[in-house]
């Protein structure tokens, strides 16, 4: 059973527990009500019992010469009608045989005597006991000495049936109320799972027409609940389409950069040239190259969308800030960081050394005494996530406005005077942007260039 139900849908399972917590509450409640409500028409029976006690009492402890001996004056006209259901009596029990007089309704009979548990002198007891004809009657006694008069055991009973139909009654209409206010709450349970759950199918829908095709996100307002979820589909659909997209640019740039090697191979080979077997090897080697840079790519892309990937920042940048340092040491150059522990990048560590590794290479390169390296966390707009912002800062000569364009740019070499290939920029600017960030060149503080690296971080 518990497994079906953990199968049933979220609005089944809620208006299911919901029904059956409301039912449950209000099955105790009635019952609770049901035995309260006995209790005081107990309680308001023997009260009304009580007021007879009384008069019969009064009229033993303090008997007239008139009254003495005989039976008292009648104390209700229902205690005159044979077997009506109600009776008195009173016994004197210090006389062999005792002394009893009735009611006329007693009809030559007697009432038994209730049995306490602890018996106490004077005090009134009330219970159940059956009476003429078999009936079950509530009765109430006390025993009472006056003195010379003698002890005296005063009874008054009425027909239990009274209790049993005010208690019936009660427990009828009890039950109406509770069964009308149990489908109220069903129904108004059923209403608010609805509605309740209603965003939920709205998302359900909206996810429907996407993989139709006929919309390409998530639209409409949402709770605050439920607004995150739509969010996450939407950036998911977004992230999905985006290495689509780019998984179509690298292809096309690989065909694009096999199209001068493959036609170099086939002109050599239509041309027979004796030195085709060297022009193979030279424009496979090419061919080569270029497989292993877009392969370099596209496993880059793939690793930015990993789910639940995160790299501490500072470790990474103090094992590179040591390896350039010794790179360096002829130079005296000096490598400062400032950033705090913990923070974290959401990526490959791989990839975080190959972006701040680039950076701090043409940063040592062009640098005359120091670099500078500082890193914080930049909170994202609204919900968005927060960004990592790293800045690395030198002392060289630095560049001016379209030089700094200029450097950004796949394949463009603005010196040659340093060693390296001159693409080491423009492979942040890309692998940055696989990740959603970006780089931005600009004038550092210190006289030369400040590279300022967003990426996103946890």
């Amino acid at each position: 059973m518990l497994k079906a139900l953990s199968a049933r849908s979220i609005a089944s399972r809620l208006f299911l527990s919901a029904a059956f917590w409301s039912t449950l509450i209000l099955a105790l409640a009635g019952l609770g009500l049901s035995a309260l409500n006995a209790r005081w028409t107990e309680a308001h029976f023997d009260d009304e019992l009580g007021v007879y006690l009384k008069a019969l009492v009064a009229n033993v402890a303090i008997p007239s010469d008139e009254t003495k001996g005989a039976a008292p004056a009648a104390v209700a006209p229902q205690f005159e009608l044979a077997f009506s259901g109600w009776y008195w009596q009173i016994t004197r029990l210090d006389a062999t045989p005792p002394e009893i007089r009735a009611s006329k309704s007693l009809f030559a009979t007697q009432l038994p005597r209730l049995v306490a548990v602890n018996p106490d002198h004077g005090e009134i007891l009330s219970g159940y006991v059956i009476g003429p004809g078999g009936h079950e009657l509530r009765m109430i006694e006390r025993e009472i000495d006056a003195g010379d008069e003698g002890r005296y055991l005063v009874q008054v009973a009425a027909n239990a049936d009274v209790i049993e139909g005010q208690e019936r009654s009660f427990q009828w209409a009890l039950a109406a109320t509770f069964l009308t206010l149990a489908l109220a709450l069903i129904g108004s349970t059923g209403l608010a799972v609805r509605f309740g759950l209603r965003p939920l199918r709205v998302l359900q829908e909206g996810v429907a027409s996407i993989r139709r095709g006929e919309t390409e996100r998530i639209a409409g307002e949402f709770p605050e609940d439920v607004a995150p979820l739509a969010t996450e589909v939407n950036q998911l659909l977004d992230a999905n389409r985006e290495i689509v997209e780019r998984a179509r640019t690298q292809v096309g740039n690989l065909a694009h950069a096999l199209k001068t090697p493959l036609s170099v191979l086939v002109n050599e080979a239509d041309s027979r040239s004796p030195g085709l077997p060297e022009k193979v090897r030279e424009q496979t080697a090419i061919m080569r190259r270029q497989v292993t840079f877009y392969l370099d790519r596209a496993r880059v892309a793939a690793r930015a969308r990993t789910i639940g990937v995160v790299t501490e920042v500072k470790p990474v940048v103090e094992g590179l800030v040591r390896t350039f340092e010794k790179v360096h040491a002829e130079r005296g150059l000096t490598f400062a960081v400032d950033m705090p522990d913990g923070l974290k990048f959401r990526g490959e560590a791989q990839d975080l050394n190959d972006l701040i590794g680039n950076l701090l290479d043409n940063a040592g390169k062009w640098a005359r005494e120091g670099v500078s390296v500082r890193a914080s966390r930049e909170p994202g707009p609204r919900d968005a996530a927060p960004f990592l912002l790293a800045e690395i800062d030198d002392d060289g000569p630095g560049l001016d406005e379209s030089a700094r364009a200029q450097a950004l740019e796949r394949g463009k070499r603005l010196d040659e005077s340093r060693p390296g290939s001159g693409l080491g920029l423009s492979i942040v600017v890309e692998l940055a942007a696989i990740y959603g960030g970006s780089l931005r060149l600009d004038e550092s503080p210190l006289g030369g260039l400040r590279a300022i690296l967003r990426l996103p971080c946890v």
